[in-house]
């Protein structure tokens, strides 16, 4: 298999020039104060589908050609899906997303939105990778899968080559790079992107307490599982194995790894509305979390984030609000 290199995040990014949203970079010194640290956040809830997820989806599909032409189908908590949906309504294919019955709501209905057919499943009692193999099987469709592909991950380490061009812009060299994962895909694109350019980049990633698959594969050299099915409101990082693919690139780069709580993240997404004025779900700000929870060390530090998804249900948001910071 061909090594993945910060090239593959080229080519992505000349592939889907003018079809994804270059998102800001942003700096509150309220947010830097209260972590301790000059903090960048790169706001990629504000992408098209509300989360870093278009990215990859759109430069998989963009590839297929022919090979789509039945359709696509993915399984997914919900942001894949939704870039999935959205990339096969730009493409003109029809989709089919496989999304746990738990799934927040707002994200089923976004994807239906894009025009793609939700078949949902109990992830308890169904596996989600059979059921989306039967629509490949019977249908012919084509299966974009969410994170162990170097299409995805050179889609989503788009987000990267921004953050390096940005930060260039403000003559900034980062020291910590924290990141959400879940399969990888966004952590491993990311991390190589700024690694060619900032070789000396600490990076961490960040899991849901108690259900550190990646830090265990990071460990033990190859990709293992969570042994069950985390309950938690960070549902966008609760998928149940690690990328192969992402974890190889992770162990190349010496990648360390932390976790955090469900109410660390609401505490994280507050901060966020508050001195970022954005909407984050819990899994989007997971990062955030971990710098503020003083689970990395970063005091003084120039640190870089990403809000990867901003598709959170009103009632998780209004449990947030619930802990609003008073500077």
């Amino acid at each position: 298999m061909p090594l993945f290199t910060n090239d593959c995040i080229v080519q992505a990014a000349q592939r889907l020039q003018d079809q994804i949203v270059r998102t800001p970079l942003l700096q509150s010194p309220m947010l830097s104060a209260k972590a301790g640290c000059h903090l960048w956040v790169k706001a990629e809830s504000l992408q098209t589908t509300g989360s870093f997820k278009f990215r990859g989806a759109l430069n998989k599909v963009l590839q297929l050609g022919e090979r789509a032409s039945a359709g696509l189908v993915a399984f997914s908590a919900g942001n894949h899906g939704q870039g999935v949906a959205a990339a096969a309504r730009a493409a003109g294919y029809p989709a089919v997303i496989v999304m746990p019955e738990t799934a927040p709501r707002i994200k089923m209905d976004n994807c239906r939105w894009w025009g793609a057919q939700v078949h949902t499943y109990n992830p308890h009692t169904e596996d989600r990778q059979v059921i989306a193999h039967r629509y490949v099987q019977e249908r012919g469709m084509c299966l974009v899968p969410p994170f162990d592909d170097h299409d995805i991950m050179a889609g989503q380490g788009t987000c990267g080559l921004e953050i390096v061009a940005q930060l260039q812009e403000q003559a900034v060299v980062p020291e910590v790079l924290v990141l959400n994962c879940s399969g990888g895909g966004l952590a491993s694109g990311v991390t190589e992107a700024l690694k060619q350019a900032f070789p000396a980049v600490q990076v961490v990633i960040v899991e849901i307490e108690g259900f550190e698959k990646m830090a265990r594969s990071l460990v033990a050299g190859v990709a293992l599982g969570n042994p069950s099915v985390p309950v938690s409101i960070m549902d966008g990082i609760a998928g149940p194995v690690a990328g192969a693919m992402p974890l190889e690139v992770l162990r190349r780069h010496g990648v360390q790894a932390v976790s955090v709580s469900d109410a660390q993240s609401l505490h994280a997404m507050a901060w966020a509305f508050n001195a970022l004025k954005l909407v984050i779900e819990p899994a989007g700000a997971a990062s955030l979390a971990a710098i503020l929870a003083g689970k990395i060390d970063v005091r003084g530090k120039q640190v870089v984030t990403v809000a990867s998804g901003g598709n959170v249900d009103a009632a998780i948001f209004m449990q947030a609000l619930d802990m609003m910071p008073h500077p």
